[in-house]
């Protein structure tokens, strides 16, 4: 069988229709200071599918993921990030900054009421691209609802239209894009953002990677048109190639110290696969509440700014992110809107900040909040995720010790609080 990655290479070797040639820029001059104002660009990507437990840098030891491992060794590795369970609920509150009982979307919409941060970096000036998976609207019904969401230039898979990854269905800037009988998705996606980067490199810019990786497909992902499904070894792996390939766009531009990369997941890996943590294994929790449907990595990289090799073990969800590219760009939060997040800006730095007590997670009429320690769900169960990380005896109140009993009473009265607190 070819390989992916054979099959890519003589492509790119023999097919002149591919282009790659922004790969191969020399590098530039670093643009002159205060170009930019002393605001970064920012690249973020969310994976689809991925669980801390993948990376090398978290004690992944079931996949190869070097670029990702040098990710963190260049930046800061997050222990405690946390997203919603399910893919939809996560980018919605990753856009928003507000969880899914705020936002009351339906899956697969994003109510035109709702301000992502893509808008608000937009109206603060930046030039802003998403390339990778739309999941907000079926785009041949509404091909310019990521342009109103505040994503100037896009090209999204076609969710619900098409294949992901080979031949795949890919809008660019409201046009279904014609070519792609022979590409491979990830490859679209990846170089439609080093142009972007490229072409905006003396200005500010958000480029948007929410990636179809490592999700599990219909039709083959890892070799030619055809072949047999990938394994979720190879499309972690694919991922991690992919990642390499738009950080070194961005040393070769001479942009790294100027840019801002966040990498972190929508939900945990899928439930049919088994990850190695050191030696323990970790089935995949997606469409759980637990840890390993909602734990997912957080990566940051900024040279200069944010301490190479350091770790943060500080809470932080998937609303901070809005609240926190808002702050390093300057740019005003959104005005009569009630935000969940909180900037993790001074964290990135290596400073103290105001250090969340608890995040929130939610599905299926579940919820919970939990500490660095303890987690309760709606339901009165409680767990010491020191003792009992798989959550597998719960801690009945009749037989609560005294620090129980406090962290029940703590985490109660405010998942209460912020149940009760009525959708803006």
């Amino acid at each position: 069988m070819i390989t992916r990655r054979r099959f890519v290479e003589s492509l790119v070797a023999g097919a002149a229709s591919i282009s790659l040639a922004s790969c191969a820029l020399p590098r530039p001059p670093r643009a002159a200071p205060g170009k930019r104002d002393g605001r970064p660009n920012f690249v973020v990507i969310l994976a689809d599918d991925l669980g801390r437990e993948c990376l090398g840098s978290y004690g992944g030891t079931s996949y190869a993921t070097p670029g990702l491992d040098r990710l963190a060794s260049q930046g800061m590795r997050f222990e405690r990030c946390f997203a919603m369970p399910m893919c939809h609920p996560s980018r919605t509150t990753l856009l928003t900054g507000r969880y899914p009982f705020r936002t009351n979307a339906r899956w697969g919409t994003l109510p035109e009421s709702e301000i992502t941060f893509g808008q608000v970096l937009e109206q603060a000036g930046y030039a802003t691209a998403l390339s990778g998976k739309w999941q907000m609207a079926v785009l041949k019904d509404d091909p310019g609802h990521v342009a109103r969401s505040g994503f100037a230039t896009s090209a999204c898979w076609g969710w619900r239209e098409g294949e992901r990854y080979w031949q795949p269905v890919i809008w660019v800037d409201g046009e279904l894009r014609p070519d792609l009988a022979a590409r491979y998705g990830p490859d679209v996606h990846t170089e439609f953002l080093i142009d972007f980067m490229s072409a905006h490199r003396e200005a500010p810019f958000l480029a948007f990677w929410p990636a179809t990786l490592p999700h599990f497909s219909r039709v083959g992902a890892d070799a030619s048109p055809g072949a047999a499904l990938a394994s979720y070894t190879e499309m972690v792996e694919e991922l991690d190639f992919q990642v390499r390939r738009l950080v070194d766009t961005l040393d070769r531009l001479g942009l790294a110290e100027d840019t801002l990369v966040l990498f972190t997941a929508d939900n945990g890996t899928p439930g049919r696969v088994v990850s190695k943590l050191g030696e323990r294994e970790i089935r995949g929790g997606k469409s759980t509440l637990t840890d390993a449907g909602t734990h997912v990595p957080l990566l940051a990289r900024w040279p200069g700014v944010v301490p190479a090799g350091s770790v943060c073990p500080a809470l932080v969800d998937l609303s901070d992110f809005l609240p926190t590219l808002a702050d390093l760009a300057r740019a005003p939060l959104p005005e009569g809107v009630v935000l969940d997040g909180r900037s993790f800006a001074p964290l990135l730095r290596g400073q103290p900040g105001a250090e969340r007590a608890w995040v929130h997670g939610a599905w299926s009429g579940q919820a919970y909040l939990r500490g660095v320690r303890w987690k309760l769900y709606a339901s009165g169960e409680l767990f010491d995720l020191d003792a009992d990380p798989d959550e597998q005896a719960p801690l009945l109140a009749p037989t609560d010790s005294p620090e129980s009993a406090a962290a029940r009473a703590e985490l109660g009265a405010a998942l209460t609080q912020l149940m009760d607190s009525s959708p803006s």
